[in-house]
């Protein structure tokens, strides 16, 4: 994905955030430190105790969905994922479940 990725959506925003999956790996990317260095997708707790098909919908459903939206930016051949050029985007979100974790399910984080 180029640096000038397209403006997201409020509801690719909160679309983004549907399932428990995206949810974590935006999670981990939030408090991946300041210049969002990549991560392996097996390093980030994505394959550990996982079968074979989250691993699947992993690859094929979540990672193309937030790279198509800018959120992230996967290299495939490398098997890392980073923050991309509308993480900023979603930020203010990410910050806001963070923020109110205790009140709600855990099943969120």
């Amino acid at each position: 994905m180029d640096s000038k990725a397209r403006p997201i959506l409020p509801d690719e925003l909160l679309g983004a955030l549907a399932d428990v999956e995206r949810r974590k790996l935006l999670f981990e990317l939030l408090t991946d430190g300041p210049r969002a260095e990549p991560f392996t997708i097996a390093d980030g707790g994505r394959s550990e105790g996982k079968s074979r098909s989250n691993g699947v919908r992993m690859y094929h459903v979540h990672l193309p969905k937030l790279a198509d939206y800018g959120l992230i930016e996967w290299d495939r051949e490398n098997d890392e994922v980073r923050r991309g050029p509308n993480f900023d985007e979603m930020r203010p979100l990410l910050e806001l479940l963070v923020a109110n974790e205790d009140e709600l399910p855990a099943e969120w984080f």
